[in-house]
């Protein structure tokens, strides 16, 4: 079972950036999908996560209003697109399957996102 991040790259103060996860070897239906993010010197904090049926969302306050989280199940993919980048969004994102019930937790390898002032 792998999860595959990517989308990360060098982007401008200001842009825009759209992050795919894509599971493989097993269906993510049943699992809670979120993006994490890790910056130099900081402790991993969770950006967005998408429930399983409801699809009801969570953003941290720090993307707040900037970014969406989807999801296609038909594709076994989850998406984090953030706009209005900010040099402090510079970080490496993991994508993050969870099925609780099943006490069962994936994390992708991440893929850098730079911004520049």
């Amino acid at each position: 079972v792998q999860l595959q991040a990517s989308g990360g790259g060098l982007v401008q103060a200001g842009g825009s950036l759209r992050l795919s996860c894509a599971g493989r070897g097993t269906s993510f239906r049943a699992y809670a999908m979120a993006w994490y993010r890790q910056a130099p010197g900081k402790q991993r904090e969770l950006v967005a996560a998408i429930t399983t049926k409801s699809g009801s969302t969570y953003y941290a306050d720090s993307v707040d209003g900037r970014s969406t989280i989807s999801r296609d199940s038909g594709k076994n993919t989850v998406y984090l697109r953030i706009d209005n980048l900010l040099p402090e969004d510079t970080a490496v994102y993991y994508c993050n399957a969870a099925n609780d019930r099943a006490g069962v937790e994936y994390w992708g390898k991440g893929t850098q996102v730079t911004v520049s002032s």
